[in-house]
C-alpha cells in the first residue's frame, strides 16, 4: 500500500503524521503521471535545477532527490513528511532543500513542477512568486486530479506565466503544460488581502492560503461572542490560529495574559503576526509557532486553549486532525486548564471531548455550530 513504483525507482512513502489503520496513500495518480512524463521526456539530467511546489508527503521530492530539488510548501506537516520519507528511503538530508513560501529563491530554474493546490488564491500567489525565477527555457509542468483542474485554473497560468495546455487524462489525472512568456506584464501578487470585521471594526490581513481568507468564517464569528475573560488565564493559546482573530480577541479581553498563535501553515502564522502587530497594543506578550497541532509546546503549561479545528487536510475530509488536537490539548493544559472549541453541530466533538476529559459543557449553540468547553 505504501510502496510507490515509478520509473525513478521504488520508494516507501507514508502520510504524516502516521495514523493507525490509515488506508490513504501518500501520493496520487497526478504524482505518478508527473514522474512518468519526466522520465519519458528525459527532462532531468545532472545539471538540472528543479523546483517543486506543494509536494504533499515527498512523492516528488523523494523520487527526484538525485537531482537535488528545491521544494516549497506552506505546510509544516508536508515538510515533516518529506523529511521522514527521505530518511525512510535512506536519502541524504542535503539532497532536498525545503523552503516555505516566504523564503527567497535564487537563480533560474530549468524545471518547475507544481502540484496544483485546492486553493486557487494559493496557486495565484505561487505563480507570481516563481515568475522571476523562470525564463523561456524553463519547463513548467503542473498536475492534479482532473476533477480539480478547471478553466479558472488554466486562466491563472495563462495570465501570469504564459500559454497553457492540458494533457489527456490518465488514471483520472491530468498534466498542465505552460510555456513561459517574459513579455507578459501580470503585475504583482494581490496578497495579502484585507477585510474588516463588523463586530470589532478591526481590519485583518490574510495571506493567500489562510482559511476563510475573504471574510470571517461563521464559526469564528459565533465564537467571538464567547471567548472568556478572567485574571486566571496567564497562558492562552490560539490553536489552528489562521489569521489570529480568536487569539487577538482573547488578548484584548485578557490584557495581562501571554497569547500564543499556532498553526501548521506558514502563511497563517505570518498573517497572525501582521495582525497582532497592527491590533494588539502590547504585541511583545504574543508569540508564534508553526508546528503540527501542539508539537513543541510544553506539557502542563497552558491555562486556556481556544480552537476552531480544521476538518480537512488538502482534499481529505475527516475528524482526525481535531482528534489529534484534543488529545494533545489535554497534555498541554495545566490542571484546571480549559479548552474551548467551536464546531459544526453534526461533527460530534462533544463525544470526543467527554471521552478525553471526563465531561464536556456546551456553552452556546445555534442552528449550525456549538461552542464546547472541557476542563482538565
Amino acid at each position: 500500500m505504501n510502496i510507490l513504483e515509478a520509473p525513478q525507482g521504488k520508494f516507501t512513502l507514508n502520510r504524516y503524521p502516521i495514523r493507525p489503520k490509515d488506508q490513504l496513500r501518500a501520493w496520487d495518480a497526478a504524482d505518478e503521471f508527473i514522474l512518468v512524463h519526466l522520465h519519458e521526456q528525459a527532462l532531468l539530467n545532472e545539471s538540472s535545477r528543479p523546483l517543486i511546489l506543494n509536494d504533499a508527503f515527498g512523492a516528488l521530492s523523494v523520487s527526484l532527490a538525485l537531482y537535488k530539488p528545491c521544494t516549497i510548501s506552506d505546510s509544516f506537516i508536508s515538510h515533516q513528511g518529506i523529511i521522514e520519507n527521505a530518511k525512510t528511503n535512506e536519502i541524504n538530508e542535503g539532497n532536498i532543500t525545503l523552503q516555505n513560501n516566504f523564503q527567497p529563491l535564487q537563480g533560474t530554474y530549468d524545471l518547475v513542477i507544481i502540484k496544483i493546490p485546492k486553493n486557487l488564491a494559493m496557486l495565484e500567489d505561487e505563480l507570481y512568486r516563481i515568475r522571476d525565477y523562470c525564463d523561456e527555457k524553463t519547463v513548467i509542468l503542473a498536475a492534479a486530479m482532473s476533477k480539480h483542474i478547471h478553466s479558472s485554473t488554466l486562466k491563472l497560468f495563462e495570465r501570469i506565466l504564459g500559454t497553457t495546455t492540458t494533457s489527456l487524462a490518465r488514471k483520472k489525472a491530468r498534466l498542465v503544460h505552460c510555456k513561459f512568456d517574459s513579455a507578459l506584464k501580470p503585475g504583482k501578487s494581490p496578497y495579502p488581502t484585507k477585510y474588516k470585521i463588523d463586530i470589532t471594526d478591526e481590519t485583518f490581513s490574510n495571506h493567500a492560503n489562510v482559511f476563510s481568507r475573504e471574510k470571517l468564517d461563521l464559526g469564528s464569528r459565533f465564537m467571538l461572542e464567547f471567548i472568556p475573560q478572567s485574571t486566571k488565564y496567564s497562558q492562552i493559546l490560539d490553536l489552528a490560529c489562521g489569521n489570529g482573530v480568536l487569539g487577538i480577541t482573547a488578548a484584548h479581553l485578557n490584557p495581562m495574559a501571554k497569547v500564543s498563535f499556532v498553526d501548521e501553515s506558514y502563511m497563517a502564522v505570518e498573517s497572525a503576526k501582521i495582525n497582532v502587530k497592527q491590533l494588539v497594543e502590547d504585541a511583545s506578550r504574543c508569540d508564534f509557532k508553526v508546528t503540527d497541532c501542539l508539537q513543541g509546546i510544553d506539557n502542563n503549561s497552558l491555562d486556556l486553549i481556544i480552537n476552531n479545528p480544521p476538518f480537512h487536510q488538502n482534499h481529505v475530509v475527516g475528524d482526525f486532525i481535531a482528534w489529534q488536537m484534543f488529545k494533545e490539548a489535554k497534555d498541554k493544559l495545566k490542571t484546571g486548564g480549559e479548552i474551548i472549541i467551536v464546531g459544526n453541530r453534526h461533527l460530534g466533538y462533544h463525544i470526543k471531548l467527554k471521552k478525553l476529559f471526563g465531561r464536556c459543557e456546551m456553552i452556546a449553540s445555534n442552528k449550525k455550530f456549538v461552542i464546547l468547553k472541557a476542563v482538565k
